[in-house]
């Protein structure tokens, strides 16, 4: 059997962000919120909180109040409940941030929930997933290089939990895939230094890390993609399959396809996803994305991003397997 699944490309009216790499967006309800990101490289564009309601396909700017976030590039969003969490991310003068913040989407308010010394250190192009009640942050690039650490901020207890850290195998990386499957948090590829193509997953559980062999259509070294965590599943789709020579000005060479990951069997399926047709995103990474719901159906959430040409993308897709 072929595991399949569909693109839709979603029409955006109102007040948008626009053509952007290196954003966030995460989904609450029927609404995507956005945040950061850079049109040019480096040099973050904004600190508005965009809104996309996903009924009316329409943007808007959220008129906010409390600590409001600087702008930022390489920064991850992540949701429980109505409650957004925005964590580190890169300032126009390429300081690593460390600060976490959450915001509450019924009262339109900013609070900076941590900073300083309290919770991971400084970093940005990281990952993050949530569960019901704590938000997982993941790698990235820091002040003296590329990490490997995972970290839990409790939403109940409102406390940051830091995990033992993985062995030699997993190394420190950027734009890895991060998702929760099964009670364990998964690290799927990432780039450090070179494109990686390997699995580890964290058992809370135990406090153990544990590399996985995987087998089947195993999608070729990347980093940057854009991931989703469905039941014991993780889709992966897109992202930078050969880096640029250029670093972060250049664009790489990005994929346009679409994987799926069963962490049961550990075995990777390439799916069919309609390549060719005028819905597809085509290749590309540094996406925005999320896990949400459009029309009840479970699926990914893509937006922007950059493209072969080193082109900014303002586009919307949403994926449901």
């Amino acid at each position: 059997m072929v595991a399949q699944g569909k693109w839709v490309k979603l029409d955006q009216k109102g007040t948008g962000p626009g053509a952007r790499s290196s954003h966030a967006i995460t989904m609450a309800g029927q609404k995507a919120y956005a945040f950061g990101g850079e049109f040019k490289p480096r040099v973050p564009v904004d600190s508005n909180l965009y809104v996309f309601d996903l009924n009316e396909l329409t943007w808007s700017v959220v008129s906010v109040t409390g600590d409001i976030p600087p702008p930022r590039v390489g920064v991850t969003m992540a949701s429980i409940g109505d409650t957004i969490y925005v964590f580190g991310g890169r300032d126009s003068t390429h300081k690593e941030l460390n600060e976490l913040y959450s915001f509450n989407t019924c009262t339109s308010k900013w609070t900076l929930v941590s900073s300083g010394d309290t919770g991971p250190p400084h970093r940005s192009y990281h990952s993050i997933t949530s569960d019901d009640r704590h938000v997982y942050v993941f790698g990235g690039c820091g002040n003296n290089g590329r990490l490997n650490d995972l970290w839990a901020y409790d939403t109940v207890d409102k406390k940051w939990l830091s995990f033992p850290l993985p062995g030699e195998n997993c190394k420190g990386r950027g734009g890895p895939g991060l998702a929760v499957a099964q009670g364990k948090i998964w690290v799927v590829y990432g780039f450090s230094g070179v494109e990686l193509d390997d699995v580890h997953f964290f058992d809370p559980a135990n406090e153990k890390w544990v590399q996985v062999e995987t087998r089947g259509e195993k999608p070729t070294a990347r980093s940057v993609f854009s991931t989703v965590g469905i039941g014991k599943s993780i889709f992966i789709y897109g992202g930078e399959v050969d880096p640029s020579d250029l670093g972060h000005l250049g664009a790489g060479k990005f994929s346009s396809e679409f994987f799926v990951l069963d962490t049961d069997a550990l075995e990777w399926k390439r799916l069919e996803d309609g390549a060719n047709s005028s819905d597809h995103p085509g290749p590309r990474g540094w996406c925005a994305y999320a896990a949400g719901q459009l029309d009840d159906k479970e699926g990914l959430l893509v937006y922007g991003g950059n493209s072969d040409s080193n082109d900014r993308l303002g586009d919307i897709y949403f994926f449901t397997p």
